[in-house]
């Protein structure tokens, strides 16, 4: 009989559908769209690390090989390769407040998380996508999970509002990031913690991060340092995003 119930207790185990996407997808409420300013440009400030000015790529290398970063460079901006990678920071980073702006093609296509996705990285933890994500997507009039649109915190919080420009118009992200701390035995002292605006409109406010990102399960952390700042190559079909005027200070 013993048999039988531990036999009938493994049919029902494998019967019982593993963690998937899904599962940490929020769909409602949805942020407030929130029509921003009008685009000024934000210049360096003097004590600022300019990440990239629009002349080279030489503060980025390929996050799968270490070499030169494979992105195109033309007009002043650089735009993802698809195909070719990430690409993160050569230079590694505690906290800081970031610059950085990027553009959605006119006439992109798709819908979902398939129209404009890319990412920024605030610590890159390891190979691939592997750190701490604030969205990049076309949430132009693109209806997506809410931790899952520009301006969050990717699985983890939706944004405060939506203030996304139409495709074509440069968007603007303005970021404090606090780093973790960790003890000597790998426990978390003080969790990263995030705040950002998008277009001039605050959409996380001092957010405390659960971890990394987790596509699918939950985030749990893991000791780290000092981590470069990277950029997304996302795998979606849609026609590739470009980026310009990226500088740091470094806070701690």
């Amino acid at each position: 009989m013993k048999i039988l119930i531990v036999a009938a207790m493994l049919l029902a185990a494998q019967d019982q559908p593993g963690p998937r996407p899904e599962d940490t997808e929020v769909w409602k409420p949805e942020p407030p769209v929130v029509t921003p300013g009008a685009y000024a440009p934000t210049p360096p400030p003097s004590d600022a690390i300019v990440l990239f000015d629009g002349r080279d790529l030489s503060q980025w290398a390929s996050v799968k090989d270490g070499l030169s970063a494979r992105w195109v460079l033309k007009g002043g901006v650089v735009t993802v390769a698809k195909g070719s990678g990430n690409i993160q920071t050569r230079r590694s980073f505690g906290s800081y407040q970031l610059h950085i702006e990027w553009r959605i093609p006119v006439g992109i296509t798709g819908e979902g998380q398939k129209r404009g996705n890319s990412g920024v990285f605030l610590a890159s933890t390891g190979d691939g996508d592997a750190g701490y994500e604030l969205q990049i997507l076309d949430s132009y009039r693109n209806r997506t999970y809410v931790n899952g649109q520009a301006g969050s915190i990717y699985k983890q919080f939706a944004p405060l509002a939506n203030p996304m420009r139409p495709p074509g118009e440069w968007q603007s992200y303005d970021i404090a990031w606090t780093a973790p701390i960790f003890d000597a035995a790998g426990r978390v002292t003080r969790p990263a913690m995030v705040t950002a605006m998008l277009n001039g409109v605050l959409v996380q406010n001092h957010t405390v991060l659960k971890g990394p990102t987790q596509y699918i399960g939950q985030p749990s952390y893991k000791p780290h340092g000092p981590a470069p700042i990277k950029l997304q190559d996302h795998g979606d079909p849609s026609a590739p995003i470009s980026f310009r005027n990226i500088w740091v200070r470094e806070l701690e």
